[in-house]
């Protein structure tokens, strides 16, 4: 090869390799280079959004193989709306829900936020850092239709299954009967089979939750609703990722703004 045509190879990669520079160097939220996009947020992963949840928890999260993740449900299409907004793959991990709200799972550096139907409350802000609020919930009580059961007053004697550390079982510890069985379980996954299996006559947790299991089947029914002005955030690992919230919540205000957050919810929640 001539020494002229060394010179011009050497030229064209410079010049390739600028432009490549150019390009990694735009806005992150618009479809950059996976490989690098959302660097400033200190991701897990550059390039994706690696999102903790506890699954299942229809209707906000459950398993489903025909999607990329392998999971979907309401917090799964919003985090994915949002990945989508900051030009971010998306990865979702189950883990316990005991982990992420101690912020265990966070610190430990196996994902980015929690999204798992969290509600925002003082005590978890002392470990966790919070989105603004995404969705607000109410607790409620489902029994079995031929149960007799009308009111959380009616629990005396009962026994009655909550998820460990959510605030339906602090509902439950407040308000149940003294001689009421609180039995808590891990999640929404080992709640549903124990009332269906008779351990437990009654089911004390959120309200789409609960009202997912009766239209899936009309033996059991809600028999009574609680507002507890409850509001579910995204969880992020306390002081160390205030770019990423702030990306986060931008991100959300768009999707609001825009209505495809409305587009998100009504698939969910609008009455069918």
């Amino acid at each position: 090869m001539s020494r002229r045509n060394i010179i011009f190879g050497i030229a064209l990669a410079a010049t390739a390799t600028l432009a490549l520079a150019g390009c990694a160097g735009g806005s992150d939220a618009g479809g950059g280079d996976a490989s690098t996009a959302g660097n400033d947020y200190g991701l897990v992963e550059a390039g994706t959004l690696t999102v903790c949840s506890e699954i299942p928890y229809a209707p906000f999260e459950f398993e489903d193989s025909s999607t990329e993740t392998g999971y979907t449900g309401f917090d799964i299409d919003l985090v994915s709306a949002i990945a989508d907004n900051l030009g971010l793959k998306l990865s979702v991990q189950d883990v316990s829900f005991e982990a992420l709200t101690s912020g265990t799972v966070l610190v430990a550096g196996n994902c980015d936020m929690g999204a798992s139907a969290m509600t925002i409350t003082d005590e978890r802000k002392a470990n966790l850092d919070f989105s603004d609020p995404y969705y607000d919930s109410l607790q409620s009580l489902l029994v079995r239709s031929d149960s007799g059961i009308k009111s959380i007053d009616d629990l005396a004697g009962k026994t009655v299954g909550v998820q460990q550390g959510t605030t339906g079982e602090t509902y439950t510890t407040d308000n149940a009967p003294a001689d009421t069985e609180i039995i808590r379980y891990p999640g929404d996954g080992e709640l549903w089979p124990a009332i269906q299996a008779g351990q437990v006559d009654a089911i004390l947790q959120d309200q789409p939750v609960n009202i997912e299991h009766e239209k899936a089947d009309s033996t059991y029914k809600i028999v009574e609703e609680y507002k507890t002005d409850e509001a579910y955030g995204f969880a992020f690992e306390k002081g160390a990722s205030d770019a990423l919230v702030k990306a986060v919540n931008g991100a959300l205000k768009e999707l609001k703004d825009s209505g495809d957050y409305q587009t998100i919810y009504d698939t969910y929640f609008a009455a069918k």
